[in-house]
């Protein structure tokens, strides 16, 4: 590669015309090699299209595809077709002969333009040719419509010679002004990024023919004044007015497209996160120097200026790496730049473990064998990747935790972008909070929620076979668990085994196993039923009601769908599963009769043969949801939720009932549908709106009037707190005795609360901070914690507040027209600082998370285990941690995983980033100080562990 000295045309100092011709050639070369890459990637019949493309744009001739008529816009701006060009158009019409145009016809259409894959590391067979077809101003609506028809058989043709092609009409007046109607590429989400895709379009078209680009022609160091250069130009006819066209500059881009292009790519990364990491860590780079950002657009016009044409290093998506990669070894996050490598050698689909000799090796191959022993990557990793059809859920499940970590990052910092440079419309707000809908929806874990793991990532998670296995569960003495193991395993063969995965319950296990596809109909099972009553009949007949209910794939949801608070659609309930009755009622045998038998008291007897039901839920958000009920009492809580959780309005769930126990299992089914379908009817027919049956909650409410102002005069302070700590389930004044706290904080803090918000306070002594929340219903919380900095105190109770508010937000339903107020957390400090009484109280800014330090994920999943009890599961960065799993050392386990991923050597205490209690509350809705007491409980167990290890 040659290099000379950079090449700078200033106003200043005068401009050269033969500067302005070295400078358009080097971009022309550049373009041509790009152009010959392209080719060279295309079939024969796919590169007679590309080469036909121009002269069908600039004749009408009844013989070519694309005519429509002879008043169609045609004429290429500088353009006259090569020999190449019209032997193929004789190929394909023998009796077309070309005249070429005399004099000074109109040339309407400006230029043509390829976008996409083409050309680029990334291109594959399936590449689409995404064409800008740039046209004058001045054509007429009945013009315009003619052009459309035109393209539209185009694209017909080039669909015929195994070509999708898709071709945009732009006006680069209106497209500098910011006015189009339509998307302009097949992987753009319309009007919302004009700059973004100005800076795509200019580091990655590649010119066919026409008018080239004025920008092309001038310095970055101009950029801003860019009008004044281009008029420079024109109007001292440095260059002609008919030989650029002018799409606009990239001196300035506002801060909401990036919320738009973050939005996009994240909506398009739930199914397929692979393909918009990239594009996601390129839009917070860009958002992350804002307002000066350094947009790749104008480093690759500094190349070129530069005369560094090196085509691998100019490749569009090489740019985008190194500039990622650039951005987060300055970060220090090596886990993340991993991420996007395997992303970018996934998007390039080349396996580098294949058997391929060096003549046949593409430059595309050669450029990622580089790429690859730059980044260290031996024989094992490759084949890893390229074996990514065949991945399976132990890898699968291994990637998604990374990938998840990264759609969730991006979300955060988009919503923190948004509030930060208060960005957010009415339309972003609204787009936003769909979005976290759709992350919610596929990624949020909660209790009883299945968990969909392959999110794009492999193409099938169907195992052969598969030994499924109730065993004794070593942690919890006493109790069983189901595992599930590959292959064929004889009795007590698998105990030398991982399972792939473990649940308490079989139904979970199994609609775990249906949900992520491991198990379809080829799929053949070993089952070791342990101690349960478990046939290979009824599980048969478990999988065939489960493949019913939630018939694969699931539709999409809609927005308006996910505007709405979500509702069951689909319910299986599966009676005494794996259970036989009457062996657990022997003394029931001698009164078997056939007649006048009811289920659920059978034969005259006071007991009944429902004994466990396991409930199936699909709704309306692609949520699939397992709740299980035994006990005496087991249909009634079962009914009690079932009807609690039923829509509104005429639509409600489809409801299957079914039992394959041993004995009476047709008759059990029947009658427990019976009685769901009375108690439905009932409720339906009865009331015109949804309502609660009232459930005894595990925790105490103290019930307080609204609006009654409550006296508070207690004679110890222990006593006070804790009255004032207890839940509330609406906001409750206070009127307090000044005698009674005298000389103590709460004296000016509980003056403060307001009703809609949360309100944060802190007091500072020494080496300590004391916390104190009113929560939205002026419930008081406290704890004490070591003091380093604000940051440290606050950032870690803020995220916790967000998530909470964000899960409990996803519940409800989104009115544009009566949009819900979100709960404002509002920080105070107590002042002054030290043990003496506190004086005043000073507003604070919320704190800001740190959006260049990673943050470490904690969330704690609270579900039912016993009565009385509850039942924890923790997530570290998505990695699951379960009590079925480590039994009484789960909270050692996690803050060892804690301590070894963090990278400063000092103590300091574990957070929960966030907490889930609906396998205990269900969908009610409540306070935030049950979640504080419940995270605090939580962190001391951790910390305790933590002081231990």
């Amino acid at each position: 590669m040659t290099r000379t000295h950079e090449i700078r045309p200033d106003l200043d100092e005068g401009i050269d015309r033969k500067v302005l011709s070295q400078l358009r050639a080097r971009f022309l070369k550049l373009n041509d090699g790009r152009l010959a890459r392209a080719m060279e990637g295309l079939s024969p019949r796919q590169q007679g299209v590309l080469t036909l493309l121009p002269l069908f744009f600039h004749v009408n001739h009844p013989l070519l595809p694309g005519y429509v008529s002879g008043s169609t816009p045609a004429g290429l701006s500088n353009f006259e077709p090569d020999a190449m060009a019209l032997a193929e158009a004789q190929r394909l019409t023998r009796s077309f002969s070309y005249k070429p145009r005399h004099g000074n016809p109109p040339r309407p259409i400006h230029g043509l333009f390829l976008m996409g894959s083409l050309g680029t590391l990334a291109q594959a067979d399936q590449s689409d040719m995404d064409m800008w077809v740039c046209h004058a101003s001045d054509l007429s609506e009945s013009e315009l419509a003619e052009l459309r028809k035109k393209c539209q058989l185009l694209e017909v043709w080039a669909a015929s010679q195994g070509a999708e092609a898709h071709f945009f009409l732009i006006d680069p007046q209106r497209f500098i002004r910011g006015e189009r109607d339509t998307q302009l590429s097949s992987d753009n989400c319309g009007t919302t990024q004009h700059y973004l895709l100005l800076d795509e379009f200019y580091r990655t078209a590649i010119w066919l023919a026409g008018r080239t680009p004025i920008w092309w022609l001038v310095p970055v160091y101009e950029e801003s004044g860019y009008d004044r250069y281009t008029h420079t130009l024109l109007s001292k006819r440095f260059i002609r007015a008919d030989e650029t066209l002018d799409l606009g500059h990239l001196a300035h881009i506002p801060p909401g497209e990036f919320i738009g292009a973050g939005l996009w790519q994240l909506f398009k990364g739930i199914e397929s996160p692979y393909k918009s990491v990239l594009k996601l860590l390129l839009t917070e780079v860009y958002a992350s120097e804002h307002p000066n950002v350094e947009c790749l657009s104008l480093r690759f016009k500094h190349a070129v200026f530069a005369n560094r044409l090196d085509l691998d290093e100019l490749d569009p998506y090489i740019v985008v790496y190194r500039r990622i990669e650039e951005y987060l070894t300055a970060r220090g996050e090596p886990e993340r730049l991993e991420l996007v490598r395997r992303a970018l050698y996934l998007k390039v689909n080349r396996k580098l473990t294949g058997s391929s000799g060096q003549r046949s090796k593409s430059w595309q191959r050669l450029l990622l064998e580089r790429l690859a022993q730059e980044w260290g990557w031996d024989h094992r990793q490759l084949a890893m990747l390229d074996s990514r059809s065949q991945w399976k859920v132990r890898q699968v499940s291994a990637e998604r935790r990374a990938l998840v970590n990264e759609l969730n990052y991006s979300y955060r910092f988009l919503t923190q972008f948004a509030r930060t440079e208060q960005t957010v419309s009415l339309i972003n707000k609204r787009d936003l909070n769909v979005l976290g809908r759709r992350l919610y929806a596929a990624f949020e874990r909660k209790a009883d929620k299945i968990e969909f793991i392959n999110p794009g990532i492999a193409p099938d998670l169907a195992e052969d076979t598969l030994t499924l296995v109730q065993s004794s569960n070593k942690k919890e003495p006493g109790l069983t668990h189901w595992g599930l193991y590959n292959g064929n395993l004889s009795n007590l063969e698998w105990e030398h085994f991982a399972p792939i995965k473990r649940s308490h319950e079989l139904l979970e296990l199994l609609t775990w196993c249906h949900r992520n596809g491991v198990i379809d109909s080829s799929t053949r099972l070993a089952l070791h039923p342990g101690s349960s009553d478990l046939s290979e009949f009824e599980l048969f007949n478990l999988l065939g009601s489960l493949q019913q209910t939630i018939a694969l794939p699931l539709t999409s949801v809609s927005e308006e769908q996910l505007l709405r608070a979500s509702v069951p659609s689909e319910v299986l309930i599966l009676v005494n599963v794996g259970v036989d009755p009457l062996k657990h009622h022997r003394d029931l045998n001698i009164l078997m009769t056939t007649e006048r038998t009811d289920s659920l008291s059978y034969a005259g007897v006071r007991e009944n043969l429902v004994l466990t039901l396991d409930q199936v839920t699909l709704n309306s958000w692609n949520e699939v949801l397992v709740s299980r009920y035994d006990g005496a009492h087991a249909l009634l809580a079962c009914l009690r939720d079932y009807l609690n959780n039923l829509p509104g309005g005429p639509r409600q769930p489809r409801l299957r009932v079914r039992c394959f126990c041993h004995n009476r299992a047709q008759f059990i089914a029947q009658r427990v549908e019976e009685v769901v379908d009375t108690a439905q009817n009932l409720l339906l027919s009865q009331l015109n709106h949804r309502y609660l049956i009232q459930v005894q909650q595990h925790y105490h409410v103290l019930e307080l009037v609204p609006g009654q102002v409550n006296h508070v005069a207690l004679a110890s302070l222990p006593a006070l707190l804790d009255y004032l700590s207890k839940d509330l389930t609406r906001y409750s004044p206070l009127q307090l005795d000044p005698m009674a706290l005298a000389d103590h904080d709460l004296a000016l803090i509980l003056l403060m609360g307001q009703p809609d918000c949360i309100q944060v306070f802190y007091r500072i002594n020494d080496a300590c901070a004391e916390l104190y929340v009113l929560d939205e219903f002026n419930a008081l919380w406290q704890q004490r914690q070591p003091y380093h900095d604000e940051q440290s105190l606050l950032v870690p109770l803020q995220r916790f507040l967000q998530s909470i508010l964000f899960r409990r937000d996803a519940l409800l339903p989104i009115d544009p027209a009566q949009p819900v107020t979100a709960l404002e957390t509002l920080y105070y400090r107590l002042l002054p600082s030290g043990i003496n009484r506190a004086r005043r109280v000073e507003p604070r800014p919320a704190p800001q998370t740190p959006v260049n330090k990673p943050f470490y994920d904690v969330q704690a999943i609270v579900g039912k285990a016993v009565p009385g009890q509850g039942q924890v599961t923790l997530y570290c960065n998505q990695r699951e941690f379960s009590e079925l799993e480590h039994g009484d050392q789960l909270f050692a386990v996690v803050a060892q995983e804690i301590v070894g991923q963090r990278r400063e050597a000092q103590h300091y205490r574990c957070y929960i980033t966030d907490l889930d209690l609906s396998g205990l509350l269900g969908d009610a809705q409540s306070s935030s100080n049950l979640y504080l007491r419940y995270k605090a409980d939580l962190e001391r167990a951790l910390n305790k562990a933590l002081e231990q290890a």
